[in-house]
Formats: structure tokens, sequence, C-alpha cells
């Protein structure tokens, strides 16, 4: 059962509407408020980061079509937050007349991830060697030919931050996968030796023009994002390469809106590792770094306004997420988040979640580089680092 809390607003505003009330709907009704735009987000709790600063809330389970039916009447376009929806209950309003962004036949073939190998092959996209966990011979238990351990398995669907993914060291670890899981609904991956990981933000707007922020350089830690550094330190053959990819995809998809793309770069090239068609953690930097963030594009295109072309204002910018602490010896969280606050060129961004609990991304940090080369860019961002984890120490405390 949903409950709808909304009623018209000012006639000299546009309303839009995103669905799902975690960080990336905050931060996207955040620039909504600087653009004067009224945002109704549906989510199902009033506890959720969104909810604070949102104009309109509809309180109900993000895939209730039924109280997304009621948002839709309202909004001049509609956006989602994450790619967990029921493309088939939504479809019926889509024809109906309701406006998504991105559109159900752009977002669908981007929500499973075998249908994302599908594309890449389809479009002559490099990424790693795949196969659909059902192919796999269990008696006796073999890797294609040419594969060798280790390899990497992940579901098809719903898995992020290190979840739905699982690093098979040996046959032993294929066999006990095989027996835990639905096969359908996981996939193999063959290792790949990568120097960085990498990432691209870009969007679309409803004129086809495409706009990209720049290339940065990911860190995972735990296979969950630690640090992000803006721009990447690449030959301009790969950020060329990168954005031609990006754009393959969106013209291909007709995708209107925002899309992130995570590559692994080194001995075998550029490889796509995940599309996630939505705002993305690699380009939080944006909201600080650059003229127009990814939330301000992702606004822009729901509500019909031209998206201005994203530049950093900032010769650099280094991204650091916070994540939920094992209960122990660390220091209060007030303390912690007080000490960040007073870092010097820094921006504590906190999502309000109502618990710290171990492994979730609470927050994250942005630091604005002033290096004038990438060099010492680098050791910027390497000092802030140590400052910042000296607070908020890493899930890994050997990963520094």
């Amino acid at each position: 059962m949903s409950s709808l809390s909304i009623s018209t607003p000012s006639i000299h505003k546009t309303l839009i509407g995103v669905i799902g009330g975690g960080q990336l709907a905050q931060m996207l009704v955040e620039a909504a408020i600087i653009r004067d735009v009224n945002v109704v987000v549906q989510t199902g709790s009033i506890e959720d980061p969104a909810t604070a600063k949102a104009t309109k809330l509809v309180l109900a389970n993000p895939i209730d079509a039924v109280a997304t039916r009621d948002l839709v009447k309202h909004c001049k376009g509609v956006t989602f937050e994450n790619e967990w929806i029921n493309v088939r209950k939504l479809r019926s309003l889509e024809q109906e007349g309701a406006t998504f962004y991105p559109a159900l036949t752009a977002i669908e073939p981007l929500i499973d991830k075998i249908s994302q190998r599908l594309l890449l092959q389809k479009l002559n996209i490099p990424g790693p060697k795949w196969t659909s966990l059902a192919s796999i011979i269990d008696h006796p238990i073999e890797l294609p030919p040419g594969w060798t351990y280790p390899v990497m398995a992940k579901a098809t669907k719903g898995g992020y931050d290190g979840k739905g993914t699982r690093v098979i060291e040996d046959s032993n670890d294929l066999e006990t996968l095989l027996r835990s899981v639905n096969q359908n609904h996981w996939f193999l991956e063959s290792w790949v030796p990568y120097e960085n990981e990498l990432a691209l933000v870009c969007s679309r707007d409803r004129a086809g023009t495409i706009r990209t922020f720049p290339l940065v350089e990911t860190h995972q830690t735990n296979q969950v994002c630690d640090w992000v550094l803006a721009p990447a330190e690449v030959n301009h053959s790969v950020e060329v390469l990168a954005y031609n990819i990006a754009c393959s995809l969106l013209t291909e998809l007709d995708y209107v809106g925002v899309l992130g793309i995570e590559f692994f770069y080194g001995s075998k090239g550029l490889l796509v590792n995940e599309i996630a068609p939505r705002t993305h953690n690699s380009g939080h930097f944006s909201i600080e770094a650059c003229n127009s963030s990814q939330f301000d594009q992702q606004l822009c295109i729901s509500a019909d306004l031209v998206p201005p072309n994203p530049e950093l204002v900032h010769p650099g910018a280094l991204m650091v997420n916070l994540l939920g602490l094992p209960k122990g010896n660390f220091k209060p969280l007030k303390q912690r988040l007080l000490e960040l606050e007073a870092l010097d060129n820094s921006f504590l961004h906190w999502y309000g979640k109502e618990k710290e609990i171990f492994a979730r991304k609470l927050g994250h940090v942005t630091v604005l580089l002033q290096g004038k080369d990438s060099m010492s860019r680098r050791r910027e961002a390497e000092s802030a680092i140590q400052a910042i984890r000296s607070i908020w120490p890493p899930l890994n405390m050997n990963s520094l």
C-alpha cells in the first residue's frame, strides 16, 4: 500500500520525480534546490537520505508501480536513483504518457549484467571474456578452454559495493558456487591483469548532445570504491577511446540521462568492466570540482533544461568514501565528522543514514587539488588520503 504526500507545486516551478531515496537521490535534490526545481521522491522510509530536502514525498517502496502511477501524474519527467526497477510494471505508465529518463527501452539492456555483455559484443566494445555459470560442465568441473584460475563470479542482477561477486580461486570454489546459487543468475569472467581502474560519467540530453566529465582513476578496497582521483593520469588516446565507447553506448541505446562506465586498463588495453545507468560514485567529485555536477546534468535533462558542458573549474579533485566501521576502538562518530570538516580544501558530504552499519556508504569527502601537473596533484592526493584515513580508517587497515 502506498502513502502519497504531494500537492501541486507553484506554477512557476518545474516538478520532477525520482524513484529511490538514497544518497544519489539526496544529491539530486540538492542540485535541484540550486536551480529552484521541485523534486518529489518515491521511497520506502521517511529516514532515507533524500527525504529531508525533497519538496514532496511518496512514501512507498520504489518498485511499487501503483505509487509511481500517482507520482508521474505531477511530474514533467521522472528519473531513477538506481537500476533496480520493474520494467514490466513501469512500461504501461510509459505507454500512458509518463516520461522516464532514461527511457525504459534504454535502461532495460543495462539492468542485467549478461545483457550488458551481449550489448558490448554487439558493438565490438572490448570487455573481459565471460561465460554463463550454467554453461560450466560439472562432471568434472572445467573452465572454458584457455581460462585459468582465479576467475571472477558475478550475479547478473543486484550486485554492488562488492555484493554479488566472488573470487573463484580453484575448482573447489567453483563447485561450491555451482551448488550454492541459481546458475542462471550468475556468470564467470576471466581474470583481468590491470594497471588501473578508470571510470567515466557522461550524459546525453533530449537533443542527442553528449557531454562527458573527465576520465578518473578509481581505487577499490575489498571490491568497494575507496577513492577517486580526477582527472586520471592516462594518455590522451585512452581518454579518446573511453569517450568513443561512451558515445557508442549512448547512441545505440538512444539513451537520455546520466550513465557511468567502469573500466580496467592494462596490458590488454581498455576494457569495460560494468555500466551503471545512473549517476555514479566515481562522479561525486563533480559537485565541487566542476561547473556542472553529474546531478546537475541529471536534473537538467529530467526538467527539460539545457545542461551546461561540464568542465573542471579546479586543477583536480580527490573523492574519498566513508564506509561504516566495525565496532571497536575508533573515535566517536561526531568527533570523526568534526575533524573531517576541519580539513583544508575539503568538503564533507554526510548522507544522514540512521545507523553506522559496517561497510555501508555513509558519506564522502571531496578535496580540491591545486597542483598544476599530475605528479604534484597525486602527491596532494596521497597526503589528503593519509589525513582522511587517520580520522576515518578504511575497512582494510592495510590498504594505505
